[in-house]
């Protein structure tokens, strides 16, 4: 099929990089447009990066020539690009929630990596295997802000990207879970760059990271929830109470998770063999993205690691270990994600093809 020309928006920052990295050999999508700052307008790419090329390989050559746009500058974005990916770094939230409306409203759909949306509640926060209905309320969306073929689609926080499948795929089995105790050690990528100072992380853990906890404790609500009324409903059927820290890791998030059942609790090989076979939406389609296993378990006893597992499947899987009872709740385990990958860019494109798949990009 023709390839699909797309945009990236922060196309210069660390997340708009590893866009850029990603979608080098596509099969569907194509990276025609991007844009960043008026600061980095006019100049090539590869000219354009102040911090230079901080992702694995080479520029791809066709996009390093690019000449950089004016991310404000929406009619030559529609001129160029069928949608574009959102991957602002920037700290002014209102901003990037104005913008992105703005590209909506030109025509233009976007994928967005900023959380400036993930509270709006007719705007679906997508993991793909989980909720890939939530996809259904676009039409409602476009109606009330008055845009024809825009909307706006965000993925969630990377320190929920470990847990949450293994969490989903026991809940659709039929598991309630009443409360969850997790804590993430997360790597200094999630910070962008330059990020955290070495003279902070290494030979240390910074048991805080700011609006972090508050995202990984109320985003899974919205991602569980189900849509009614054009908006999301949160689900209220779990409580989570989650302490998150930066540990001197380049790549991966790690959690340690703790849960607490319902009136029945599963075997722990029933938990194994639910974790196995779980299969979604992006499976089910065979997108170019998807893992071919969403959740991989390790039986090692000191597996996961993120130096060792973290591009498992792509770097798209989960990878979940050390499940055991627990003496105050039920179950522990450990789980993994690539936090750069599906948590970030690898996420926003498995949402824009399964946004294309399902026939919302009018293309």
């Amino acid at each position: 099929m023709k390839e699909i020309p797309v945009g990236i928006l922060g196309a210069t920052g660390m997340v708009g990089q590893q866009y850029v990295h990603l979608l080098a050999d596509h099969p569907w999508f194509r990276v025609a447009y991007v844009a960043a700052s008026p600061q980095s307008a006019g100049k090539k790419y590869k000219d354009a990066l102040r911090s230079g090329w901080i992702v694995a390989g080479e520029i791809p050559s066709d996009v390093a020539k690019l000449v950089v746009q004016d991310v404000a500058d929406v009619e030559r974005a529609k001129a160029e690009c069928a949608f574009v990916f959102s991957a602002f770094e920037m700290p002014d939230k209102d901003m990037i929630r104005k913008l992105e409306e703005v590209y909506a409203a030109a025509d233009i759909p976007v994928f967005s990596n900023a959380s400036a949306h993930r509270g709006t509640e007719d705007v679906p926060m997508l993991i793909p295997e989980i909720n890939a209905h939530h996809l259904d309320i676009i039409p409602q969306q476009q109606k009330a802000r008055g845009w024809k073929k825009g909307f706006i689609v965000v993925k969630p926080n990377c320190s929920i990207q470990s847990y949450i499948a293994p969490i989903h795929a026991l809940l659709q089995k039929g598991y309630d879970i009443k409360r969850i105790v997790v804590t993430t050690m997360q790597a200094v990528s999630g910070a962008g760059y330059p990020g955290v100072s070495s003279w902070d992380v290494i030979d240390n853990v910074i048991p805080y990271i700011g609006g972090e906890e508050e995202k990984t404790q109320s985003e899974p609500y919205k991602i569980l929830g189900h849509v009614k009324g054009g908006q999301i409903i949160p689900w209220e059927g779990i409580n989570i109470s989650a302490t998150c820290t930066r540990v001197p890791v380049s790549d991966g998030h790690t959690a340690i998770i703790s849960l607490e059942f319902g009136k029945k609790k599963p075997r722990r090989d029933t938990i194994l063999n639910i974790w196995k076979s779980f299969r979604g939406e992006p499976q089910k389609l065979d997108l170019p993205f998807a893992p071919k296993q969403p959740i991989h378990y390790r039986n090692e006893d000191d597996r996961p690691q993120p130096k060792r597992d973290r591009d498992t499947d792509k770097g798209m899987a989960v990878i979940a270990g050390r499940l055991r009872e627990c003496p105050v709740l039920d179950y522990r385990f450990v789980a993994l994600s690539h936090n750069t990958v599906r948590g970030a860019a690898g996420g926003g494109i498995l949402n824009a093809e399964l946004a294309f798949k399902k026939g919302y990009l009018d293309i």
